[in-house]
């Protein structure tokens, strides 16, 4: 069910990227990153309350507090870039650019998180890394 999700997700970071590209023309980048955020942040409150997870919040742990605080500001950080991005350069090279955020996650992974590194993981990082290479140059 995972494989769903992450397919899920991809579609609709393709076009988040060409929604976005379009939408941002004539807007500052930092404005149109804060309008995005708040239609993201309705949408996921709105999740909350639909599948009733809001009661959740009061066991949520100190660590865990921290890790998701981190984790909304490397986001945030990130959109604001990525807009910014967008606004100045080509989607089609703006993109696969970010994508290397990949091979970033699977390094940090290895490293941080301990997970195998196999020769299969470690030559889609190459592939992927090349692959940006060759669409950018």
């Amino acid at each position: 069910m995972w494989a769903v999700f992450a397919l899920g997700s991809a579609v609709f970071a393709a076009l988040t990227s060409i929604l976005a590209k379009v939408g941002i023309e004539g807007v500052n980048s930092n404005l149109a990153t804060a309008l995005r955020t708040v239609v993201v942040l309705a949408m996921a409150w709105g999740m909350v309350f639909l599948t009733g997870a809001q009661g959740g919040i009061g066991e949520i742990s100190r660590k865990s507090w921290l890790f998701l605080i981190l984790s909304g500001l490397a986001t945030g950080a990130s959109w604001l870039c990525y807009y910014r991005a967008l606004q100045i350069g080509e989607a089609s090279k703006v993109v696969p650019v970010d994508k290397l955020s990949v091979v970033i996650t699977l390094i940090l992974a290895f490293v941080f998180l301990h997970e195998k590194a196999t020769p299969r993981s470690v030559a889609g990082c190459v592939l992927i890394a090349a692959g940006t290479l060759l669409m950018v140059l």
